[in-house]
């Protein structure tokens, strides 16, 4: 059973930044970072692979967001930059164990975290 920990979360105005981080118990294959705002369904956010550390965003995101990571450390990161009011959301990060990976589906991640609260003020 892998464990997910996110942080970094917080109350920030528009254009501010912030960086989110998920620790993992272990490395799976892949992380991902979706979103959940009040209302609607959860949604895609970026994703990494842990070998290759290729990366995959969702038009909304692409140009202000920034998945990393770090192996020695088992932690992906997402640097949140120039944020909107339309980014407040619960954001949840997942492993992917990597059979059958498609990165923006929720589907192929077996592993999620508790959420952590992002909330874009005006």
């Amino acid at each position: 059973q892998v464990q997910l920990v996110e942080s970094g979360g917080g109350l920030v105005q528009a254009g501010d930044s912030l960086r989110l981080s998920c620790a993992a118990s272990e490395r799976t294959y892949a992380m991902g970072w979706f979103r959940q705002a009040p209302g609607k369904e959860r949604e895609f956010v970026a994703a990494i692979n842990w070998s290759g550390g290729s990366t995959v965003y969702a038009d909304s995101v692409k140009g202000r967001f920034t998945i990393s990571k770090a192996n020695a450390k088992n932690t992906v990161y997402l640097q949140m930059n120039s944020l909107k009011l339309e980014d407040t959301a619960v954001y949840y990060c997942a492993a992917s164990p990597g059979r059958g990976w498609s990165a923006g589906k929720e589907w192929s991640y077996d592993y999620w975290g508790q959420g952590t609260q992002v909330t874009v003020s005006s």
